[in-house]
């Protein structure tokens, strides 16, 4: 009876040992390998005291545990063998450790100097495609969003109502440098329209949080989206570069060729920040709906997850050998005009004259293309994951690609929107035997000539290379709609009963 008892008191999940867990089990647990819980623990073992329920490692390993896993108290403390009232106090002191010991040593404009910035954390691309001297310090900018459940206080209520996504959330504010770093995360704001992105850093800067003033200087550059367009004066009375995607102007259906080339230079450096807030997500609590006495901490658990990123996760985006070729690659482009897209305009080359057009059923000379030379064309690896996608279901609609009758080396295609099923896209391809020379489509970012669009990469993906590796009609999407019943696809009833039924004979 005596050895049940004490199995029963033991830890079902034992942190306190380094060969009960391996480090398959720490990552899964924590997060965070056996070593790098071993160096987090370290930094904090002096705030947080055995007590006879749970020791300090399991302290940490609780409160890890809670992050990375998001299971509700009574499940973790059915894991730990405890009671709901210690583990909820082994996650506020490891908390408050974190916060004390830890978080001011990773994260914060303080806790790195502009130089240490541009040294270490700043991309040879970014600096190439934005910077002039190399020394200004480049930060990528954006909300994030926690969603928390609704309050019974109507005031607070409404003002953590998020129109855009409809349905209350608070809005930390993510500021992290162009290789993923995080330098400071701000915040958590309220999500009403008072609260938008340009408003948070009109705040920021203007209360001087993190004396955010001193840290930067004139010619520092924000790469930012267009919900900063508010902010864009104040940052250039600052001296600050602010560059953004471009605006269509109203009516416009298509950005220019020079602003849709502008905006993928924005686009190559600011898709960093947007990783950022998914690695931040990564950990399952704070991709739940949080109850509202959690409102409180909200910022604490977001800032010691990016002191963590930083002290332990590698860089989100890496320096490449390539980078400054890249870099000049892309601003020698971004200063060129596409000629396909005025040939298009100038023929009327855009579906009227259908007489123009026949079936390309066969294309021997088409160029074959690698794997290389297609991330060259579309200046990065985004456009081509989807190209899978596009292309399974241009094939499934049976839709055509077309060749000019005069000009055999002049491709028309009608894409299906990946977004909108009434809306398709019509782009033109233009090649000779060995290489692709001009590309133009209809979507709003299609007339860019600094890579192309996800509609022109499927099909440079597709008639270039994959055709000639795989099956065409097996392209590895699965359509998952077949174990799904649709209310839609209803057969046509038929009427076998007989009228003459009705007539009553006399």
């Amino acid at each position: 009876m005596r050895h049940l008892c004490q199995t029963n008191k033991s830890h079902r999940l034992n942190f306190d040992s380094r060969d009960d867990l391996s480090d398959e089990d720490y990552i899964s647990l924590t997060g965070l390998s056996k070593e790098n819980f071993r160096i987090l623990f370290e930094t904090v073992h002096d705030l947080i005291k055995n007590t006879p329920s749970r020791s300090s490692k399991t302290t940490l390993a609780i409160f890890l545990c809670k992050l990375n896993s998001g299971l509700s108290n009574i499940f973790l403390a059915t894991l730990f063998n405890l009671t709901k009232s210690s583990l909820r106090r082994a996650v506020k002191t490891a908390r408050r450790a974190l916060m004390e010991n830890f978080v001011p040593y990773h994260l914060g404009f303080q806790h790195v100097t502009r130089e240490e910035l541009i040294q270490d954390h700043t991309r040879p691309l970014a600096a190439s495609l934005f910077g002039t001297s190399g020394k200004e310090a480049i930060l990528v900018l954006d909300g994030t969003y926690i969603y928390i459940e609704k309050s019974s206080n109507f005031h607070f209520q409404r003002r953590s109502y998020n129109v855009h996504k409809g349905r209350p959330l608070l809005k930390p504010m993510v500021i992290v440098s162009t290789s993923g770093y995080f330098v400071s995360v701000l915040g958590p704001y309220l999500a009403d329209s008072k609260n938008n992105d340009s408003s948070i850093l009109n705040h920021i800067i203007r209360t001087n949080v993190e004396d955010i003033q001193k840290w930067i200087q004139e010619d520092d550059i924000f790469i930012v989206d267009r919900g900063f367009r508010d902010a864009i004066r104040l940052l250039q009375d600052l001296g600050i570069q602010a560059e953004m995607p471009k605006f269509m102007i109203k009516g416009q259906k298509q950005l220019s060729t020079e602003d849709a080339n502008s905006s993928r230079l924005v686009t190559k450096v600011r898709w960093v920040v947007e990783s950022a807030n998914a690695r931040i997500k990564r950990w399952k609590y704070l991709e739940k709906v949080l109850p509202t006495n959690q409102i409180p901490y909200i910022g604490d658990y977001v800032r010691i997850i990016c002191a963590i990123s930083n002290r332990f996760l590698p860089p989100l985006s890496s320096a490449q050998e390539d980078d400054s070729a890249v870099a000049v690659r892309m601003l020698q482009l971004s200063h060129q005009v596409n000629s396909l897209k005025e040939r298009v305009e100038a023929e009327e080359l855009d579906g009227r004259k259908s007489s123009v057009w026949i079936d390309a059923s066969t294309l021997h000379d088409y160029p074959k293309l690698t794997e290389q030379q297609l991330r060259e064309m579309t200046c990065g690896s985004y456009q081509l994951k989807l190209s899978r996608c596009y292309i399974k279901e241009h094939i499934d609609g049976n839709h055509d690609i077309l060749i000019h009758r005069e000009d055999r080396h002049l491709l028309k295609v009608q894409m299906q929107s990946g977004h909108v099923s009434s809306k398709a896209h019509i782009l033109w391809i233009s090649f000779n035997e060995t290489e692709v020379t001009a590309w133009y489509c209809r979507c709003k970012t299609g007339a860019r000539v600094v890579g192309v669009c996800a509609h022109i990469a499927a099909v440079l993906w597709y008639l270039g290379y994959a055709r000639h590796i795989q099956d065409s009609k097996n392209i590895g999407v699965r359509n998952w709609a077949e174990y799904v019943e649709d209310a839609a696809n209803v057969p046509e009833v038929i009427d076998t009963s007989d009228s003459d039924d009705s007539i009553i004979e006399e």
